[in-house]
């Protein structure tokens, strides 16, 4: 007997998840939430489900094990300190928590709300970090853990959006997520909010965390969307922060939303033994002897559901995502992605956006330990 999912959310992003819930074979029972009664009448209709919800408060009620949260990012931690207290497990979107006001200490004050409350129910949380089920994030955690990069120096990851990209305007993004509620005002938003798909590749590859950072920030010229003038108060499109590691490690982070390039979630990682270097000419493993070309569409972890292998975005992510958040509550357990991992993502994307405004000024950044097993 496996177990009964409910899964909140069918924007875009959400429904891409619905019919790999569904396909899991520990999956017993789906139930689909949105506000939108229509939206969840098409997606029943769409994916021979007949379980539907109108509200995050009604689906709790009812006998569902867990709750899948695709919602909008400002609401993530509030709904996952909701379900939590009603008794149910929660994978959540990314990232863990947001604060539309930019307000950095705030935000870590739920970081740390987010980790007790955890602690205290004892139940499963998980971030559904795509990052780190990335084939070239997977490569590379493998080889580190054999040792082929020897000590690890330095290490480079960026996320590269540009606000008006072709393929995905976070214009658009933001106006569809707020709704009737858009205002201008809600625009900008600070890059450095939202750093999980660059940090977490660093943070699992190494097995280490962020101690400090020192960060600067770029204000376009002219700029129509990063103002300063909008709730978040931020003038930052671009933003560059350099770590230190707990592995002695440094590491330099860029988050860039004002940039001419057609989007870019990579990272490359130097150790004295070996090192993988991923750019245009595409990924390569390297040594004092010379490189060679990496085929990453070989490198993946075994999925006990192979039936779903391969679907999804993120570079494929998705699927691996699901099974482990259904296994671990399944198996009752410590995901691979636990809230203990998903603070490490994000706290210090917040701590470098208040080292940009304080003029790259080096900050500690708080860590709440390891993950429980």
């Amino acid at each position: 007997m496996g177990i009964k999912v409910g899964l909140v959310g069918l924007g875009q992003f959400g429904s891409a998840f619905v019919s790999l819930f569904a396909g899991h074979p520990l999956v017993d029972k789906l139930v689909l939430c949105d506000t939108r009664s229509a939206r969840v009448a098409e997606m029943l209709s769409g994916h021979g489900l007949d379980l539907g919800s109108g509200s995050l408060d009604e689906l709790l009620g009812t006998d569902v094990d867990a709750v899948a949260l695709f919602t909008q990012p400002w609401r993530h931690s509030r709904q996952v300190l909701a379900c939590l207290a009603a008794g149910k497990h929660v994978y959540s979107a990314v990232p863990p928590v947001y604060r539309a006001d930019g307000d950095g200490a705030v935000a870590l004050d739920e970081c740390d709300a987010l980790v007790k409350e955890v602690e205290r129910s004892g139940l499963v949380y998980m971030l559904g970090e795509t990052t780190v089920y990335r084939a070239e994030t997977v490569y590379c955690r493998e080889r580190a853990a054999a040792g082929d990069f020897g000590e690890i120096v330095y290490g480079e990851c960026e996320y590269w959006h540009d606000i008006d990209a072709p393929s995905c305007s976070l214009r658009d993004v933001a106006q569809t997520r707020w709704g009737e509620s858009w205002d201008q005002h809600l625009s900008g938003g600070v890059p450095m909010h939202y750093p999980t798909h660059a940090m977490s590749s660093m943070v699992s590859i190494m097995g280490a965390r962020v101690t400090k950072v020192s960060a600067l920030g770029f204000a376009c010229s002219g700029d129509d969307w990063y103002t300063g003038e909008t709730v978040s108060g931020n003038r930052f499109g671009d933003q560059v922060a350099f770590v230190r590691m707990s592995n002695r490690a440094t590491v330099r982070h860029m988050e860039s939303r004002r940039i001419g390039h057609p989007g870019r979630e990579g990272m490359r990682v130097i150790g004295t033994r070996g090192c993988f270097l991923d750019d245009v000419g595409g990924p390569k493993w390297t040594t004092v002897n010379g490189w060679e070309r990496i085929d990453l569409g070989v490198v993946r972890t075994d999925l006990a559901a192979a039936s779903v292998a391969h679907q999804g975005g993120h570079g494929g992510s998705h699927p691996y995502l699901v099974d482990e958040f259904v296994r671990s509550c399944y198996e009752q357990r410590t995901p691979a992605i636990s809230v203990w991992d998903a603070v490490r993502f994000l706290a210090p994307g917040i701590v470098a956006h208040m080292s940009s405004l304080r003029d790259g000024e080096w900050l500690e950044v708080p860590d709440w330990g390891d993950p429980v097993p």
